[in-house]
């Protein structure tokens, strides 16, 4: 295990799901921590957690990262420069294209794509990161090609890696693309529906989905190890397969494929 102590490790959406669990790898890799959530209560468990699993200062920023007044007030306060800044809050949708409401597709854009874009461009401006500094963007396989009832994530997860990637190529800095399948978070619980209420149901899917420690631990490996992209999950990953190599199969079978 790469030892991380005194690096200084960013991460949104971290009170829950794959953030809690990079969280707690970066904790035991001795890091650093500034963990950014909406829900304090949560947070301050996921901190517990990390203190107890050998982190070093630990911080919590109770913010929304969609909240750009708030966010613009944390980038300036901030002290130092971050070594890793770890862009994983986001929401998920469960409907069809045609039954879902524009202020939805606007609502998942806004959490997905355009708020992780202000935050890594607010901070860059203040100072916070600069060429030594890791990106880690947390795309979906979702990201890779479309699937049923995703239409507003799976555009949203496109951008973040048509966006990052640019990124990487004008600067030549290390950014590293997370593409998780499915693993057992809650993210379905909270998921839009077509109205924009909360999908409210664990997926059987994702129930079924790779923990997400484990998840977590492949992502940090990944990203210490500086690669462009790390794709993580269970059997759903062979579509990333079967899209590139047949790709007349993939659309075949992909619109059978249970989307929840």
């Amino acid at each position: 295990m790469d030892k991380l102590t005194g690096k200084k490790v960013l991460i949104t959406g971290a009170s829950s799901g794959i953030g809690a669990a990079l969280a707690r790898e970066f904790a035991r890799r001795g890091a650093d921590l500034i963990l950014l959530a909406r829900n304090p209560q949560r947070l301050e468990a996921v901190r517990q957690e990390c203190l107890g699993l050998g982190a070093g200062e630990t911080r919590l920023v109770q913010a929304d990262t969609t909240d750009y007044p708030a966010i613009d007030t944390f980038a300036s306060s901030l002290e130092g420069r971050i070594d890793f800044l770890i862009l994983n809050a986001g929401i998920s949708q469960r409907s069809l294209a045609m039954e879902t409401a524009e202020e939805v597709d606007r609502r998942v854009m806004e959490v997905d794509f355009f708020a992780p874009v202000h935050l890594t461009k607010v901070l860059h401006a203040a100072g916070k990161w600069d060429a030594d500094t890791h990106i880690a963007a947390t795309s979906s396989i979702s990201g890779l090609f479309g699937f049923p009832q995703r239409s507003a994530y799976c555009a949203a997860k496109h951008a973040i890696k048509g966006f990052f990637e640019a990124l990487k190529l004008e600067t030549g800095m290390n950014v590293t693309l997370l593409f998780p399948g499915r693993i057992n978070t809650p993210i379905s619980l909270s998921a839009l529906e077509g109205d924009g209420s909360a999908h409210g149901k664990m997926d059987p899917g994702q129930a079924g989905g790779m923990d997400a420690d484990t998840c977590a631990r492949k992502c940090v490996d990944g990203i210490v190890r500086g690669k462009r992209q790390v794709r993580v999950g269970g059997k759903e990953m062979f579509a990333c397969f079967a899209y590139k190599w047949f790709p007349g199969l993939f659309f075949r079978l992909a619109g059978k494929v249970s989307a929840v």
